[in-house]
């Protein structure tokens, strides 16, 4: 959520904020907004004054016998307190608009996000490994013989309908390993805290990391009123809700392999074969709550965390940084990593890491206070996939498919499947 005094302060300015993102320019309304509420603030402040002093009035009045002066003085105090109370509810009223209104507007980008309107604007900045030579046509992951026993996209319609898969066998061993060797290299060689975390949240956890109120239909709610998360940065983002921290506590990085659940609302038609896209789907998730001075050097620290992973199994990928117009509605600048798919021939995205600033802790009241003294100020918040663990396992399988059918897997994962190196093209663990 935005900072109102900032709005006031320069609303030129981030109008043109706005305006990198395409949306239109809202401080007009803002400010219209925030005027009526201060001058129902600044009226019921004058009208409780009146009433106070009418009060004492009354006193006065009936002491020296006064009888008319002290009818008019209480029917004074009266409609002053009638006045104070319609004031007071009329400007929480508009002080509950205002904050919905901020509530719907994206985080302003920062300067040196490039300009742009969507991912064709995204701008590389650096690959690592090299796409292997193959001396057959690759497939994706689904047409690879050694997968087709492990991956069986029939018996998952047949239980919940399209964009769900259920694993068996090999293709779930090595699902399984990925996402323990994530969470073993974040927590041993990157120093992150793994936490274990609920999957259903209230709505206020929704509203403090920006999936509500826009994006509610891209989440599955209850009927009790929980919310799936469509991703653990809700959960581990929100330790910070209504808490202040000391300085000296902070940065607090965590991790968390859970489960994920989005409808995928806003993607009919995309990435309909496979398990690209799913409804619900695995991730290990990177969380960082820091000091503002701090987000932009932790923002780089957490891209480098995610790309260990790809380098440890040994898979190509590249990092761009997203677009004014491509980044996520709380972010203020993103680095997505792309994996290499021999299958689609081409990058897709397998990390987004974020830094919001501020915007998140202010929607949910996470602060800390300065080691220098001085009042609480509201954190920064990171998050990040270390990595999407299904479309890990696609690119484990596309980039280690053989011409008889099999597939080769990274060394790293070997111990975490006892010494099994490869999926036959039986789609046995050998």
């Amino acid at each position: 959520m935005h900072d109102i005094r900032l709005i006031r302060e320069a609303p030129e300015a981030f109008d043109r904020a706005l305006s990198r993102r395409g949306a239109a320019p809202m401080s007009s309304q803002i400010l219209a907004l925030d005027n009526d509420r201060r001058a129902k603030i600044l009226a019921a402040e004058t009208a409780q004054a009146d009433q106070n002093k009418a009060s004492k009035d009354v006193g006065a009045a009936k002491a020296r016998g006064d009888d008319a002066e002290f009818e008019r003085l209480r029917a004074l105090v009266a409609e002053k307190k009638a006045e104070v109370a319609r004031l007071q509810t009329e400007a929480t009223a508009q002080d509950a608009a205002l904050r919905d209104l901020l509530m719907t507007l994206p985080n302003i980008v920062l300067d040196e996000i490039p300009d742009g309107a969507d991912e064709d604007a995204n701008m590389e900045l650096r690959r690592w490994g090299t796409p292997r030579e193959m001396n057959f046509a690759p497939v994706e992951h689904f047409e690879i013989p050694a997968v087709k026993p492990g991956m069986d996209f029939e018996t998952a319609a047949k239980l919940s309908g399209s964009r769900f898969v259920v694993l068996k066998g090999a293709v779930t061993r090595v699902h399984r390993a990925l996402a323990q060797f994530m969470v073993d290299t974040h927590v041993e060689e990157h120093g992150l805290t793994e936490t274990w975390t609920p999957v259903l949240v209230k709505e206020d956890a929704m509203y403090g990391t920006n999936q509500l109120p826009k994006f509610a239909e891209d989440s599955y709610q209850t009927t009790n009123g929980w919310w799936l998360i469509p991703t653990s940065e809700v959960t581990m983002t929100n330790f910070a809700a209504g808490e202040i921290y000391d300085e000296s506590q902070l940065p607090i990085r965590m991790t968390a392999a859970t489960h994920c659940f989005r409808s995928e609302a806003g993607s009919a038609g995309k990435d309909t074969t496979g398990m690209l896209r799913q409804h619900q789907f695995e991730k290990v998730e990177m969380v960082t709550l820091c000091t503002p001075e701090a987000a932009l050097a932790e923002h780089e620290r957490m891209t480098g965390c995610a790309e260990a992973i790809l380098q440890k199994l040994g898979l190509p990928y590249r990092v761009v940084v997203l677009c004014a117009g491509d980044i996520g509605f709380g972010a203020q600048k993103t680095h997505d990593l792309e994996v290499w798919l021999p299958g689609q021939n081409r990058y897709r995205e397998i990390s987004s890491v974020s830094t919001c600033g501020q915007f998140q802790a202010r929607r949910m009241n996470g602060r800390y206070r300065p080691a220098g003294g001085g009042k609480p100020d509201f954190i920064a918040t990171l998050n990040g996939s270390g990595l999407a663990v299904g479309r890990t396992l696609i690119a484990v399988l596309e980039n280690g498919q053989q011409a008889d059918g099999s597939v080769e897997l990274p060394e790293v994962l070997h111990p975490y499947l006892r010494g099994r190196t490869r999926i036959t093209a039986q789609g046995d663990l050998a």
